[in-house]
């Protein structure tokens, strides 16, 4: 018998972001290659004038609704929209339960004819965000008598389960099971009153045949780096620490002459290079690239950094190491959980930049094997991580 599985996610990619949810898309393709045949629904507002106006000032995300599914890398996304107006984004905040509840009810109404002539055996959620994906798969597993799982990749348990925690944990009891991407974060739930019963651990994953050791000397010639190159991917966001990535590269070059490179958009751009610029800092801005240029710019850096606030499993870790690529990074969620041995991980604490700064002189200093990193990053192939999420599938059906 063909089984099928039902996805609701609030992470995915979008015709103008392919990159978001990447770690979605990349189990999905897995997925098909075991056979495994699905439908997945990505949730989205659609949102008055008046709310877009204020997410914009804001720096969230936008959607244009008029796109009613999406297509990318053979996986095929079907968007759900939830109407909000000013009102509704009030009651959010301050009647989160009975929103969320309304909410599921809508979408309930817009597919269940859809969805029960399908027959499908699991609901697998990923995101506990607004409104929570988990809590619709929730809804739909009472409706259809089927068993739901879900998977929590960071933000939605650090920021948005303590706003609403029975409600997260009410849920999260009565999942077949609950996937925390690493150990920190089903910590902080269980911090909330969850069990942890029916928890497992399953972290993201790396793309090994994307993210490859190249010729750094070859590709650092043709971006005009002469010295060693440190870097930073990711969103210039405060979550990320990226207001303190001029603090650290000054304090980095102070000691040791050095390149440095950010991949990345957000708020903190301009604010970013003017105090680069102050500082005669030697740094180039890519802007966002499309994941499938990283690994070329991976492969110029001699360090990874990623100084982040807040972190669920990063898969950039693991993309720089399957590069051969070191990891600096701060102590803070599945951080040291993504680098293991292959970096240094720094505690928060006084004087935090100066000392970040010393663990990446240190590594400049003294490499870490390549081989060794590559090695370590293919543990975490996709094709291993959807073994395991594969093997828990066959135990529900």
């Amino acid at each position: 018998m063909n089984k099928k599985v039902l996805y609701f996610t609030n992470l995915f990619p979008f015709f103008d972001d392919l990159q978001g949810g990447s770690f979605l898309t990349n189990r999905l393709k897995e997925m098909k290659e075991k056979n495994l045949s699905f439908k997945v629904y990505g949730i989205i507002p659609d949102d008055t004038v008046l709310v877009k106006m204020l997410k914009k000032r804001s720096g969230k995300k936008i959607y244009d609704t008029s796109y009613t599914h999406f297509e990318t890398e053979g996986i095929d996304y079907e968007y759900l929209s939830i109407k909000r107006n000013i009102f509704n984004v009030f009651k959010e905040r301050l009647q989160r339960e009975k929103t969320f509840l309304k909410y599921n009810e809508l979408i309930f109404n817009q597919i269940y004819n859809n969805v029960k002539r399908e027959n499908f055996q699991l609901i697998h959620a990923h995101g506990m965000y607004e409104p929570p994906a988990g809590l619709i798969a929730k809804h739909f597993s009472e409706k259809l008598k089927i068993p739901y799982i879900i998977t929590c990749h960071g933000s939605d348990v650090n920021y948005k389960m303590p706003l609403t925690p029975q409600l997260y944990i009410d849920t999260f009891e009565q999942a077949a099971k609950v996937l925390f991407v690493s150990n920190a974060i089903l910590n902080k739930a269980k911090s909330y009153g969850y069990s942890g019963k029916n928890a497992v651990i399953i972290p993201n994953g790396v793309n090994i045949d994307l993210f490859k050791m190249l010729d750094k000397e070859k590709i650092k010639q043709e971006l005009h780096f002469i010295r060693k190159v440190v870097g930073f991917v990711g969103n210039l966001l405060p979550v990320k620490r990226a207001d303190k990535l001029p603090e650290i590269f000054e304090e980095i070059n102070q000691n040791f002459e050095t390149d440095f490179l950010i991949i990345g958009e957000g708020r903190l751009k301009n604010k970013i290079e003017k105090n680069c610029r102050k500082k005669n800092l030697n740094i180039t801005f890519t802007g966002k690239l499309p994941h499938e240029k990283i690994s070329y710019y991976l492969n110029a850096m001699d360090v990874l950094i990623l100084p982040s606030r807040n972190e669920g499993f990063p898969c950039v870790v693991l993309e720089a190491q399957a590069c051969g690529v070191p990891v600096v990074g701060s102590n803070n969620g599945g951080i040291p959980e993504a680098i293991g041995e292959g970096g240094i991980v720094v505690n928060e604490g006084e004087n935090f930049e100066k000392r970040f700064a010393e663990g990446v002189i240190k590594i400049l200093k003294n490499p870490i094997d390549k081989n060794f990193l590559r090695n370590r990053a293919t543990e975490y192939s996709w094709n291993n991580i959807t073994k395991m999420e594969f093997d828990i599938y066959q135990n529900l059906f």
